[in-house]
């Protein structure tokens, strides 16, 4: 069988940065299969991060990387918006430190 022609799109993947207390600040270990956006969103609204200080997203093919964390704040602020819950302890430093004023427009539009 050929291979295709068609490149494949470049694959995303998100780390979260985690404080440990008196450990001090380390990425989170994560399965390179559940570094997508959606999996990392999730982990993050299931409280599976405890104390996240950033979200960095990588492309080792495009050799990109990004602190995307204002945006991941915003979604989080969405989701839970439609869903009508509040914001985690657990997220609260987190939202405010990287949604800052736009939590407030957020959660009105919510």
């Amino acid at each position: 069988m050929m291979p295709s022609i068609v490149p494949g799109a470049p694959e995303d993947y998100y780390i979260v940065l985690n404080h440990y207390g008196v450990y001090g600040p380390a990425f989170a270990e994560t399965d390179l299969y559940r570094a997508d956006y959606e999996t990392t969103i999730s982990d993050l609204l299931s409280g599976q991060h405890s104390d996240p200080l950033r979200v960095i997203m990588f492309n080792p093919e495009t050799n990109r990387s990004e602190d995307v964390s204002h945006a991941v704040a915003q979604e989080l602020l969405r989701r839970l918006g439609l869903k009508g819950d509040p914001v985690p302890r657990a997220l609260e430093d987190f939202i405010d430190r990287h949604a800052g004023s736009d939590r407030q427009l957020t959660l009105r539009l919510a």
